[in-house]
This record gives C-alpha cells, sequence and structure tokens, in this order.
C-alpha cells in the first residue's frame, strides 16, 4: 500500500459504516485509471477504496505525527 498523505473525512453518505465524519484516513497514491474527481482512502475495512475527493479535506501534519501515523496503518 502506498500512502502518499492523510486526509479528514467531511461526508460519509452512504458509507457510514465505512468512513467516520471527522477521521483522518490515510490516502493512497491513485491508480492508473482511477478518476480525477475521486481520492483513494484506506477506509474501516482497512482496504483502500475510491471516495468522491470533495468528501475530504488534506491535511499537513508535522513529519513526526506523520512518520507515527504512516507506521500505525495496516497493511
Amino acid at each position: 500500500m502506498n500512502i502518499v498523505g492523510f486526509a479528514i473525512c467531511m461526508n460519509n453518505e452512504g458509507y457510514s459504516a465505512s468512513l467516520e465524519l471527522r477521521k483522518i484516513y490515510p490516502v493512497v497514491r491513485p491508480e492508473t485509471n482511477d478518476p480525477d474527481d475521486y481520492i483513494r482512502i484506506v477506509d474501516e475495512s482497512d482496504e483502500d477504496y475510491l471516495y468522491p475527493a470533495d468528501w475530504f479535506e488534506n491535511v499537513s501534519l508535522g513529519a513526526k505525527l506523520e512518520s507515527r501515523l504512516m507506521e500505525s496503518v495496516v497493511v
């Protein structure tokens, strides 16, 4: 899994079992055929899935915190 950053969920309409509002999720590098208006998120299933990009806000974290979060992601 190629994590490239983190994003906060701002909308989970129809996916409340997969996404929690205001939770920080890992963002995975897009695949070749992924639509531009979608983002690949590691959701509550610990798998990456496509969701509308406007449901999320990218977050910038300090290097130490980002490193610790990367270490904690289940792959």
